[in-house]
């Protein structure tokens, strides 16, 4: 039987503050914001309502427009974003989470509720902001 007290939900330690871009946005855009919000992932905002959120990273960024030496302002965030990506509940365990973050080796998550983006989860809050709980 599971201890209800000593479970730790993903909304216990989910970053709130995240950025949102648009996917027609360039990458030019897409670095400006990352570096005036001093982050290195943005939430891409659905295009309908039958869409699904996106990621784009920095890594992104180097991998696909860097490496390949082309033009930041010449290319849209859609092009080489994450799209769909794995999405948490804030109501989930941190303990499943981290499981997930495992087996799909993931760096960050968005968290969903009734369908917005409500935060952003990463293996680091769920280890020093979750476990931290319980010592």
């Amino acid at each position: 039987m599971i201890d209800k007290t000593k479970i730790i939900h993903v909304r216990d330690v989910m970053k709130t503050d995240f950025s949102m871009i648009e996917g027609s946005a360039s990458v030019s855009d897409a670095l400006k914001l990352m570096k005036s919000q001093k982050t290195s992932v943005l939430v891409v905002n659905k295009r309908h309502e039958f869409d699904e959120y996106g990621l784009v990273t920095s890594g992104d960024i180097a991998r696909y427009v860097l490496a390949k030496d082309k033009a930041p302002d010449r290319v849209n965030v859609y092009e080489i974003m994450a799209c769909p990506v794995i999405q948490v509940s804030p109501d989930m365990d941190i303990r499943l989470c981290s499981r997930l973050f495992a087996n799909y080796n993931l760096v960050r998550a968005p968290v969903i509720e009734n369908g917005k983006v409500i935060g952003m989860v990463s293996p680091n809050a769920l280890v020093l902001d979750g476990m931290y709980r319980n010592l």
